[in-house]
């Protein structure tokens, strides 16, 4: 079964997160299958960086979110500023160069 869970990366007391997929039997720090985003619970404010159309695309393979990922992804979901430029371009924003 895949999974969507952090992979914990950073030095002593100072961790960083990738959201990774990943084969359900394989360790915390194993290899990925995809790296899909990142995660700074100790910036300032804390940082949240998805690549939303692939953790759409692996949820909808059947990838099961960990449950702290589900939380965060639940609060992230609909955050400002998260769109991608592909987004708002889709959207009918000029694009850069016109």
């Amino acid at each position: 079964m895949l999974m969507i869970r952090l992979r914990r990366q950073g030095a002593k007391k100072r961790p960083f997160f990738r959201l990774v997929v990943v084969e359900s039997h394989t360790a915390r720090d194993g290899r990925a299958i995809e790296v899909v985003g990142h995660y700074s619970p100790t910036a300032q404010p804390e940082e949240l960086a998805l690549k939303r159309e692939r953790v759409d695309y692996w949820l909808g393979r059947g990838a099961q979110p960990s449950d702290t990922v589900r939380t965060l992804l639940a609060r992230h979901r609909d955050a400002p500023g998260d769109a991608e430029p592909a987004a708002a371009e889709a959207a009918g924003a000029p694009a850069a160069g016109s």
